[in-house]
């Protein structure tokens, strides 16, 4: 992408793809020399030792490779900018924060359900083994026999990176301020309205979220949630706003 295109990108849009494309970078420089930025800036489970609140705004400038970091960022570019035009740039970067940050506290909650839904069925001798060796084991690429420690591990020790809520969100917005804009969408053949596309999407992340796979490794309630968090602000601006067709087409 050459200087003349980012030029052409509204301020917050543009800042958001080489924020995230840096943070990558330095991730990668970290692990050259040694230094793990993900333990730090990841959102890990509430009551995992990485935890920290910070790490519900850090998460979403972090991403699982290549391919994470460039869908993510194309959606960005592809609608975030057509949405800062529409709401100007103080309200586009605010519903972009809010709703990552609510994509991470919705999927916070989740494996705090699934957590303490697991940890029940676990004496305290069991729960403390997991505690106390559970990181290391994951390290080793090795988990516990017992398929109920097994899975107490994995939530306690493994963390949520990536864009992509904030990303659910600016679809939503799309489909929202758009709803009969049509998009061409591979391997479809013909055009599909964005609010179809946007339904379609918030169906499949449902679906996918209680069928509960862990071997897919995406948070598909965070998604979810930061459609439920986009959805609120809309909704809570057209209130606010009533009258002003501006915003809203």
């Amino acid at each position: 992408m050459n200087i003349q295109i980012m030029n052409n990108i509204p301020t917050v849009t543009r800042n958001l793809l080489i924020i995230n494309v840096l943070m990558f970078l330095g991730t990668l420089v970290a692990q050259s020399y040694g230094i793990d930025l993900t333990k730090y800036l990841r959102l890990h489970f509430v009551l995992a030792g990485d935890f920290n609140a910070a790490q519900l705004i850090t998460y979403m400038f972090m991403h699982g490779g290549f391919a994470h970091l460039f869908f993510n960022m194309f959606a960005v570019w592809m609608f975030g900018r057509i949405l800062e035009q529409v709401w100007g740039p103080k309200r586009f970067l605010f519903y972009y924060l809010a709703c990552g940050i609510g994509a991470g506290l919705i999927q916070e909650t989740v494996i705090a359900i699934r957590y303490f839904s697991i940890e029940s069925g676990l004496s305290p001798e069991s729960i403390e083994i997991v505690l106390r060796e559970g990181a290391k084991a994951l390290q080793s690429n090795m988990n516990f026999i017992d398929p109920t420690m097994a899975n107490l591990n994995l939530i306690l020790n493994t963390s949520t990176v990536g864009a992509s809520g904030a990303v659910y969100a600016i679809l939503l917005g799309f489909g929202m301020l758009f709803p009969n804009q049509p998009l061409f969408i591979f391997p479809l053949p013909f055009p599909i309205k964005a609010k179809y596309f946007v339904i379609g999407y918030a169906l499949i992340e449902l679906w996918s979220g209680f069928a509960n796979n862990p071997s897919d490794n995406v948070a598909h309630f965070a998604h979810l949630g930061g459609m439920i968090f986009g959805f609120i602000l809309i909704m809570y601006w057209r209130k606010k706003n009533r009258g002003n067709g501006y915003y809203y087409n």
